[in-house]
């Protein structure tokens, strides 16, 4: 599939689907960009692009739990990638059956409208959480799945109907495994601009736990393993990690943000109500993204502390992005 095409992105609105939508945009696609209706008409973090980008997206307003709005959304569309979903993992806890609507059944509204619409390709972004407490590093593809929380259980369901979708009717999906993306534009729900704004904030920083490994992986990077994907050929039905490989604890987190603010020493203080269930913590997980590279020649290309640097002179420039300093739901 070469560029540019007409692309429909799901979940537009959002930290990655506002930098994907950015960059198809760059690259010469014609974007149609699914934004969560509300009353506002807020398009979400779209408002980030510059006017130029943003006038040349076609923003159409909608829930994915609605088939027919869907059905309309992706008539004419090459590819679609979709990122709409219910995500973080504490809400989940509050909301178990909304995370199902959402991204199971909203998922399953998605595959059947591109398979009717003969969609050429269809990218569903998925989660490393889907993977678990690793039970071996690093994680490949073929790593046993564990539902640790609502959320991870949800995107479980999803990745399900999309091999289904492809097992049963040729439905050209394939399944992308993002491991931790931050960057400019992310919310305070995320590790990393909570520690970068409490850290901004004062000598102390409020978490939950510190000793849990992720891979954190930048914003652009993501968007262009995802990019590279959809455009890749002979990659229908399978499944694809993409991380930076770079196992990092929450801990060392607070140290690299505090010296890159020059902060000087920083008290990290437990906060009990950012525990996740014993049960339901994951405690590591670091991709094996050899495949991507194979496949699609991904690799990625921004260093932990220079997308740190990055994310830290974002927060400081956007202060009103950030209603509290706290780790929002």
């Amino acid at each position: 599939m070469d560029a540019p095409k007409r692309t429909l992105v799901t979940g537009a609105g959002g930290f990655i689907g506002s930098h994907l939508v950015e960059a198809l945009v760059g690259r010469g696609h014609r974007v149609t960009a699914l934004v969560h209706y509300n009353g506002r008409s807020d398009p979400g973090l779209l408002t980030e692009l510059d006017s130029e980008c943003l006038n040349s997206v076609e923003v159409v307003s909608g829930d994915v739990r609605d088939p027919f709005l869907l059905r309309r959304a992706v008539q004419g569309c090459d590819c679609v990638f979709h990122l709409a979903a219910l995500v973080g993992v504490p809400y989940s806890f509050l909301a178990p059956t909304e995370y199902v609507t959402v991204n199971v059944l909203g998922t399953a509204h998605l595959l059947q409208a591109c398979l009717d619409e003969g969609v050429g390709r269809v990218v569903h972004v998925s989660t490393s959480e889907v993977y678990g407490s690793a039970r071996r590093l690093p994680v490949d593809e073929e790593h046993p799945l564990q539902g640790q929380s609502p959320y991870a259980a949800s995107k479980i369901g999803g990745e399900k109907l999309a091999e289904a979708f492809y097992r049963s009717f040729g439905c050209p999906v394939v399944v992308v495994r993002p491991f931790n993306t931050f960057g400019p534009r992310q919310s305070a729900r995320a590790i990393i601009p909570t520690v970068i704004t409490q850290v901004l904030g004062g000598a102390s920083v409020r978490l939950g736990a510190i000793d849990p490994i992720r891979d954190f992986t930048f914003v652009s990077d993501t968007v262009a393993g995802l990019i590279a994907v959809g455009l890749a050929e002979g990659v229908a039905g399978t499944t694809v990690n993409i991380g930076s490989g770079r196992g990092t604890t929450v801990a060392e987190i607070v140290a690299l943000v505090t010296r890159a603010v020059g902060a000087g020493t920083v008290q990290v203080t437990p906060d009990a109500t950012r525990l996740r269930p014993a049960a339901s913590e994951v405690t590591r997980l670091v991709a094996d993204s050899s495949l991507a590279r194979r496949l699609c020649g991904w690799q990625p290309a921004t260093s932990l502390e220079d997308g740190l640097a990055a994310t830290i002179d974002w927060v400081r420039s956007h202060p009103d992005h950030f209603k509290t300093s706290g780790y929002a739901i």
